[in-house]
């Protein structure tokens, strides 16, 4: 056997082997999922609804990205407490929500309110799309450039181009 040939045939042996072991692996390893709050669950269900309606309007300042109900880190499982003593203090959500902004700045809303100061943000990708259609529209329908003509000099030489080419 050639050099080639051995080595496709080690490569569907190893192939094969690790399809097995794949297949073969027991789902004993498998563990069940944590649920996102690190914090335990309230005694009160009413409460632990209203904490979860209020960080799913809240952004994670470490993830960015995400909610304060669906970050892991550290901050989020310490807003999560802190919000959890807000409402047992018989804060409304508008309060706490009023009390996060204060202490954390507008950026802390995931979806923050339509004010003067975020119209840009909010129309801004509208402003953009009715941009781009408008100089879609315009490039479409401007008239094409015209060719201009060829003089009786041009016609010959092209004809003689086309001419030989024909040979």
């Amino acid at each position: 056997m050639n050099g080639v040939a051995m080595n496709a045939v080690f490569r569907n042996f190893f192939g094969v082997v690790f399809l097995f072991f794949a297949l073969a692996a027991p789902p004993a390893f498998a563990k069940e999922a944590q649920p996102h709050m690190a914090q335990p669950l309230a005694a009160d269900p009413v409460v632990e609804k209203r904490l979860l309606a209020i960080t799913e309007e809240l952004r994670c300042l470490v993830c960015q990205n995400e909610t304060i109900a669906a970050s892991r880190a550290d901050l989020a499982n310490d807003l999560r407490r802190e919000i959890r003593v807000l409402i047992a203090e018989g804060k409304t959500d508008e309060e706490i929500l009023d009390f996060m902004v204060a202490r954390y700045g507008e950026f802390v809303r995931y979806r923050p309110p339509v004010t003067p100061t975020t119209w840009l943000l909010w129309g801004g990708p509208f402003v953009l799309l009715i941009g781009g259609l408008a100089a879609l529209v315009w490039f479409l329908r401007r008239p094409a450039a015209a060719a201009p003509a060829l003089s009786e000099e041009q016609r010959r030489q092209a004809a003689a181009l086309l001419d030989k080419q024909d040979l």
